[in-house]
């Protein structure tokens, strides 16, 4: 079953990304219309998000927004179909860094690299920064059930110049690193909502005191390595401009939970000024309501 279920995907997959992108975003547009407004996809789960994160909002200003949100997000899914097949020529001019001697630097200090995110704009096509550092890159993942897709997702993004790493296997992948003295940039997008047993910091995120995840700072410390948060601005449909802004390079000398703060109001303020490119489908408040005494002060 798990070979069917991957051949399946895989033809489904190449079909799209060999697409040229004006017609990837007819499908796009198509597939918004199919599942947004005849399937109604989420729609209660986004809408909550939006008025927990927007309680200032008129409805109309919140379903102006919420159409906006769905057309963003299907040209995302399909982007990220595209990256199978997708020439390196091409997703450079349409992802472009704009600040690389932030990360440059820390190739003459050798300090490895923790690269934290939100699922905001497209965080998918961040891999082909391997084409431009030196520091060897590493994505932290959960791995799929089907052993087949999973090995079929790495493969997609090694055509980057970056692997995956289980996020269950980090700490141990890490020290071997540390051993071999290797250069490491750690990708991670931070802004799950972790399981309650691992909520160990709440923050105010978008108005709301939600539980934290805070394992990019921990490693951080652990490793010595430097904090460094990666925002994205969509200039317009299929082009970004990624911008990378120092949290720390010194992180065993900050106040513990200080950076896991920081990202969180850093990627903040970016989902205020265009709310429409954030991921609202995630059930992020989902714990919003299990705060404990500590922190009810927020």
């Amino acid at each position: 079953m798990h070979l069917i279920v991957y051949l399946l995907f895989y033809a489904l997959l190449w079909s799209v990304s060999i697409l040229p992108f004006r017609v990837l975003y007819f499908f796009s547009d198509l597939a918004r219309f199919v599942l947004y407004t005849i399937g109604r996809y989420r729609v209660k789960v986004v809408r909550k998000n939006l008025r927990l994160a927007f309680p200032d909002k008129s409805e109309k200003e919140l379903k102006t927004l919420e159409k906006k949100f769905y057309d963003h997000f299907f040209d995302t899914l399909l982007e990220m179909m595209k990256s199978m097949t997708i020439s390196q020529e091409e997703i450079h001019k349409r992802y472009v860094f704009t600040n690389l001697e932030v990360l440059k630097k820390y190739e003459d200090t050798n300090q490895s690299i923790m690269l934290v995110m939100g699922h905001y704009a497209n965080w998918e096509w961040v891999m082909c920064m391997g084409d431009f550092v030196k520091h060897e890159g590493f994505g932290i993942y959960t791995p799929l059930a089907n052993k087949k897709i999973d090995s079929l997702i790495r493969k997609i993004r090694k055509r980057n110049n970056a692997e995956l790493i289980s996020r269950y296997n980090t700490v141990r992948v890490m020290l071997k690193h540390r051993a071999e003295h290797k250069l490491a940039l750690y990708g991670l997008i931070s802004d799950q909502s972790p399981q309650m047993r691992h909520a160990h910091h709440w923050a105010k995120f978008l108005g709301v005191t939600v539980p934290v995840y805070a394992g990019a700072e921990i490693m951080a410390k652990k490793f010595d390595a430097a904090v460094v948060f990666m925002k994205v601005e969509k200039v317009k449909r299929g082009y970004y401009n990624a911008t990378f802004q120092v949290i720390s390079d010194t992180p065993k000398e900050v106040p513990n939970y200080q950076i896991t703060d920081t990202f969180n109001q850093l990627l903040e303020a970016e989902i205020r000024k265009k709310p429409e490119y954030y991921l609202w489908t995630h059930n992020r408040f989902k714990h919003k309501d299990k705060v404990p005494d500590e922190y009810k002060h927020l």
